[in-house]
């Protein structure tokens, strides 16, 4: 099992780089000086040039992309063109919140898809299955941030149980900070719940029909016993797989979510930095989503080989 984590660590590293490239030569041809932007229309040449030669912009391309990734590799983002302060500090204080965000999504994804999938799976011929499996086809047609807002006028708006929106650290004060990340959380978890339960539902019905669960019930296990012993860690490798594309789903989501309410996450960060045409604070940002994208994919790669060991054995001609 260490030679395919140590190749699939490898994977990672070689396309962390790659991705690196892409997105610094993505800004890079953009239309637009950044250090016009960043000074404005009436900024003579003179203060333009400087600007340039300040953040150093009228460098080689070459140098520019060794001392970015130099920067980011110790934690360095650089500063905003725009406001001249340090990207890091902030990019790491808005990552805080949106990791909180996108990692209660999961949670709540999955705690209502494992048992709600299986539910519809076990009993498919039966009605209770069958309104599952409806619901759950329609709360995949609802977007996240729309959720959101049904979420907010019925809880907020309406009964007043819970805050509208806005961020309190967990540190400050715990209690209102769990309540101010209940409705996001679950405007995530709702849908990408529906979506992960259609996924479990298929999953669970492809391993009743195997051989090896009739055989376990042959011996005396209640179907139920047979499936938790047997058949539902054969069922999570393609529910893994599912549920490492729809992190990458969630955290384009919580770009949306974070401004339905009014969250200073990493999404927020993002939008007010293309708004800003803050290129630099962009691709810092652009560059942590991307990286947190192939960090999933990698983390379910190591769990197939956790979860069925035979994907990751040495093929025998």
């Amino acid at each position: 099992m260490i030679v395919p984590i140590l190749r699939r660590t490898a994977i990672f590293v070689i396309s962390v780089l790659v991705a690196s490239v892409v997105v610094f030569l993505f800004m890079v041809v953009l239309p637009g000086d950044p250090a016009q932007v960043a000074l404005g229309v009436n900024a003579t040449p003179e203060l333009v040039e400087q600007t340039r030669q300040e953040f150093g912009l009228d460098r080689p391309l070459i140098s520019q992309y060794l001392d970015w990734m130099g920067g980011i590799l110790s934690g360095d983002f650089g500063r905003s063109y725009v406001t001249r302060e340090a990207i890091g500090p902030q990019l790491l204080d808005r990552l805080g919140v949106t990791l909180w965000l996108v990692g209660g999504g999961v949670l709540v994804a999955l705690l209502i898809s494992v048992p709600l999938g299986t539910i519809a799976a076990v009993r498919h011929r039966r009605p209770s299955g069958a309104v599952v499996s409806g619901v759950s086809q329609l709360g995949m047609a609802v977007p996240a941030f729309l959720a959101g807002i049904l979420l907010v006028q019925i809880f907020a708006v309406r009964l007043g149980w819970l805050p509208s929106g806005g961020w309190t650290p967990p540190v400050r004060d715990p209690a209102e900070w769990l309540r101010g990340m209940i409705l996001p959380v679950l405007s995530l978890g709702l849908v990408q719940g529906a979506v992960v339960t259609r996924y479990v539902r298929s999953s669970v019905l492809d391993v009743l029909g195997e051989d090896y669960l009739r055989t376990a019930r042959s011996k005396g296990l209640r179907p139920g016993q047979a499936l938790v012993r047997h058949g539902l860690r054969n069922a999570a490798v393609p529910v893994v797989t599912v549920l490492g594309l729809q992190l990458a789903t969630l955290l384009v989501g919580a770009v949306v979510v974070e401004r339905v309410f009014v969250l200073p996450g990493l999404g927020s960060m993002l939008l007010d930095s293309v708004s800003s045409r803050d290129l630099l604070a962009v691709q810092g940002i652009v560059l942590v989503l991307v990286v947190g994208v192939l960090l999933v994919n990698f983390l379910v790669d190591v769990l197939y080989a956790v979860l069925d060991p035979r994907l990751s054995a040495p093929r025998r001609s």
